[in-house]
């Protein structure tokens, strides 16, 4: 039996004795001609190095890449418990197997080889002295709720009162209980902490005569067992809660707490949301929102799925513009405005910080005399955080965007009702904003004069669809030279003009067009398909295209300020590798389709 090459990265970094936990462990193995290595229908259980023949990596039923001996794949996909990607074997097969646990022991006993198995994320952290946080943070974006400690359920009876409560609690070690109930004849669940119990003493009524119905809450959040662990504390940022229940089916499995959260990836310094809640001060909050960058290199380097961190990122972004407002505007102020934010910020389409995009809608006939020195110190401070000023001046110190809701609902109506040049884009900007502080019902109803306005406008609803074409560029343009092999001049994509843009406005017209109330892209055309303005297989294509568009460009961004220079929405094409190009290629096919369908749609050629 042949001996387990040592001398091959990253096996040759590790201790005597993981190596020796290793030549226990691996096994050889072979495959014929043909033979599935990994699929995304298998379970994968062991990581393979390639010692003979050739495995073939295939992407949507295309070969993508084709590796030899000496190459080591499949960590990734045990590691997570699912392969994304299909490995062949190209002829006779050769491989050393790994199994998941000596995998897993290996990753969490040797920084250097964690740092090989998951590649850039953690090169770009070697020498900090971050090694062991990068560990902690990638066995979070692994791991499943089940992997986590969750409580099992303790029930209580609605009925009981709060002193039966309270000794039922102590008897059984717990803080928290789940409520079991009855309304209206159909049966509910609730849960009773004790925050409820503080809250409950001072309604003035003897404990004795208050029920735990009467202060449980019964609006519970789930998730489910097999759910990652990023998707539980996404639920806890987005819900403002510290418990969330975990199911498994219609099966109730227990309690999942903040607390245990943490606990399972103890000390870990990127759980930036504790941070912002917990800041007392704008320089607290701004060395929480400064760690944001490195919280989204580490979750793409990692593999996370763009979605999910555009999704946590908008979260957090929230959480802080929110905290930011509370400290700056007195309480009379921020119960009489709505602070929003919008463009990609309000559609969660936003990873990295880009320009700010924020406004504010006040109560009709309420005055703050101060109201300018507030506006001033929150935009100020958002360029110290790191959101640079917006090049339109779309920000709270201009006097157009942060006015009375009248005022509002009449800029709304110019916009749609005369010939104004930057009309289309202003609403455009608006009609993705979100509430992020205040009185959420003035931004409902400055969007309610918005459908109102639009509604039956044929004229201007072209002339706001046109707009998804306004970057157009002529088949001889960069198309052409995207396909070419070796072209004379290196050409240059502009990923949002050329690429987002186009799908993320088109689906905009088509939401103002039918009063949707949607904000994201993705949540719009779903709306669309089940209204049957779009087909459910044009939708799914369009997602596809505008999440690989929004990866490129953040691993464009990431690489840009690695190397010191200034995040851009222009990429070489000679600098992706095949993979991107094709796929970009592939995208690129998608959009112009969607063009021609919008073309026809509005009649845009009589424009």
């Amino acid at each position: 039996m042949s001996r387990f090459p040592f001398d091959r990265a990253p096996f040759s970094e590790l201790t005597p004795a993981l190596k020796g936990v290793l030549e226990a462990a691996a096994r050889q193995m072979s495959f014929e001609p043909g033979d599935p290595i990994l699929t995304p229908e298998m379970e994968p259980h062991c990581a393979y190095l390639l010692t003979g023949g050739h495995a073939e990596l295939i992407i949507h039923g295309e070969s993508v890449a084709v590796i030899g001996s000496g190459a080591f794949f499949g960590a990734r996909a045990v590691l997570s418990a699912r392969s994304a990607d299909t490995w062949m074997a190209l002829d006779e097969v050769s491989a050393w197997a790994i199994p998941r646990a000596t995998l897993q022991h290996l990753v969490g006993a040797h920084a250097g080889f964690c740092a090989w198995v998951f590649g850039q994320v953690a090169a770009r952290l070697a020498g900090s002295g971050q090694q062991e946080g990068s560990r902690e943070f990638l066995s979070l974006m692994m791991a499943r709720v089940q992997d986590a400690f969750v409580r099992k359920p303790f029930y209580l009876e609605g009925s009981t009162h709060l002193v039966e409560a309270c000794r039922l609690m102590r008897e059984a070690h717990q803080t928290n209980a789940l409520v079991r109930d009855v309304e209206g004849g159909r049966e509910r669940l609730g849960m009773f902490t004790t925050t409820d119990l503080r809250d409950a003493l001072l309604l003035g009524r003897a404990p004795q005569q208050v029920a735990v119905r009467e202060v449980a809450r019964f609006d519970l959040v789930s998730v489910r067992a097999d759910a990652e662990l990023f998707e539980a504390l996404n639920l806890m940022l987005r819900h403002r809660v510290h418990r969330v229940l975990v199911t498994d089916g219609a099966a109730i499995v227990g309690v999942l707490s903040q607390l245990d959260l943490m606990s399972f990836v103890s000390n870990h310094s990127h759980l930036i949301a504790m941070q912002v809640e917990q800041a007392e001060s704008v320089a607290e909050l701004k060395a929480a929102a400064q760690q944001m960058d490195g919280l989204i290199a580490l979750l793409h380097g990692g593999g996370v799925k763009v979605s999910v961190v555009a999704s946590l990122v908008r979260v957090l972004n929230e959480q802080v513009f929110e905290r930011l407002w509370h400290m700056l505007a007195p309480p009379e102020l921020v119960a009489n405005s709505c602070l929003i934010v919008m463009g990609s910020e309000g559609r969660g389409e936003q990873i990295l910080k880009t320009d700010q995009d924020n406004a504010l809608i006040l109560r009709d006939g309420f005055q703050f005399p101060g109201l300018a020195g507030v506006a001033e110190g929150f935009n100020r401070s958002l360029i110290e955080f790191g959101y640079p000023p917006c090049p339109g001046d779309i920000m709270l110190t201009n006097p157009a965007w942060c006015a009375p809701l009248a005022q509002f609902r009449q800029t709304i109506g110019g916009w749609i009702h005369e010939p104004q040049a930057d009309g289309p884009m202003h609403l455009a900007i608006f009609m993705d904003a979100v509430c992020v502080a205040g009185d959420a019902a003035l931004l409902h109803n400055a969007k309610q004069a918005m459908a109102d306005f639009a509604s039956g406008s044929d004229a201007f609803l072209a002339r706001f669809a046109a707009a998804a074409d306004q970057f157009a560029e002529a088949p001889q343009g960069w198309w052409s030279r995207l396909t070419q092999r070796k072209p004379r001049e290196e050409p240059l994509f502009d990923i949002k003009k050329l690429g987002t843009f186009p799908v993320v406005h088109g689906v905009r017209a088509l939401a103002l067009e039918h009063g949707l109330t949607a904000v994201s892209t993705t949540e719009r055309m779903q709306h669309l398909v089940r209204m049957q303005v779009l087909q459910a297989d044009v939708v799914r294509d369009l997602t596809d295209a505008l999440y690989f568009l929004m990866h490129l460009k953040l691993k464009h961004n990431l690489r840009q300020r690695q190397l010191g220079l200034t995040a851009s929405n222009v990429v070489a094409v000679g600098e992706l590798g095949a993979l991107d190009r094709d796929q970009l290629r592939e995208a690129l096919a998608i959009i112009q389709r969607f063009r021609g369908w919008l073309t026809q749609r509005y009649r845009l050629e009589a424009l």
